[in-house]
């Protein structure tokens, strides 16, 4: 069954939090024109067109200063919505695109000067590029200095771990792995598989989404002690994004996104470890 998604709220507020400059935006959609850019048939959902001028908005108003644009599971294979839109933004913009394995060096290298600095493997969804590929790309892509993304649940945390664990390039991890607060708090075995990977060299964890991991009310305080715990082992490695434009919410309504950027006054007090999520920590993943 696919799920016809509402749309953003268009009208952010002002934000509580004040954005350092070279505040990044990690992880973030553009959807449509539908007429343009077709989805895919086999999917979850369809989302209302979301345009690069709705994210623009946006981005003015919290003080977003770069981009990171992410493909969805409803392109598939098919990066065009996003190249495009990554011209039409105004802000220095980087992309996670979703690839076959054949894609030729000469496109890989097309893509790079693009703005491309990653590879998504979409567990979380139907579609995606099949697990096979996860250590064949790495290899491809390390010289590149890129790096893999994993939309996953907590299950695939566990069973990934070993293979994660031994890639030679850097991968992250969407949404805290979707380790909901409910879910059995900070013992729960997905969770740990994900200090775990992060203890290592190469995990990054992305602070995104608290409105699909709590039933809470903004700013999600039952999911701070995961942030904070993960804040303990590498503030390096952590990175923030909107999950603008909000697909595929179950449970909870969509958020005004403000609510989602002053989220990080509870999660990361620490104004120091806080710029290194939304400046240093992007700037260095995605050689902004």
């Amino acid at each position: 069954m696919t799920v016809t998604c509402p749309g953003p709220d268009l009208n952010p507020r002002q934000p509580r939090l004040r954005a350092p400059a070279g505040t990044t935006d990690s992880h973030f959609h553009i959807f449509g024109p539908t007429s343009r850019y077709p989805f895919v048939v086999d999917r979850e959902y369809t989302p209302p067109d979301c345009l690069p001028s709705d994210w623009g908005h946006l981005a003015k108003t919290l003080g977003v200063q770069r981009a990171v644009l992410i493909q969805p599971s409803v392109y598939g294979e098919d990066n065009r919505c996003m190249i495009d839109s990554a011209f039409q933004l105004g802000v220095p913009t980087r992309m996670i695109v979703v690839l076959p394995f054949s894609t030729t060096d000469k496109e890989l290298q097309q893509l790079h000067d693009a703005g491309a600095r990653g590879i998504r493997f979409i567990l979380a969804h139907i579609g995606g590029l099949p697990l096979s590929d996860i250590e064949r790309f790495a290899n491809r892509i390390e010289d590149m200095g890129w790096h893999l993304q994993f939309l996953l649940r907590p299950e695939h945390l566990v069973e990934l771990e070993s293979r994660l664990a031994r890639l030679p390039t850097d991968f992250v991890v969407d949404h805290i792995g979707f380790v909901s607060a409910a879910g059995g708090g900070l013992e729960q075995p997905g969770f740990q598989a994900l200090l775990r990977l992060f203890r290592g060299g190469h995990c990054w964890a992305k602070l995104t989404a608290g409105y699909r991991l709590s039933t809470q009310a903004p700013p999600y305080h039952n999911m701070a002690p995961f942030v904070q715990a993960l804040v303990k082992e590498h503030s390096d490695r952590l990175i923030w994004g909107t999950d603008w434009p909000h697909v595929m919410i179950k449970g909870n309504q969509v958020p005004n996104t403000t609510d989602v950027f002053d989220t990080l006054l509870d999660w990361v007090p620490d104004e120091k470890v806080r710029n290194q999520v939304l400046v240093d920590n992007p700037q260095k993943l995605f050689s902004f």
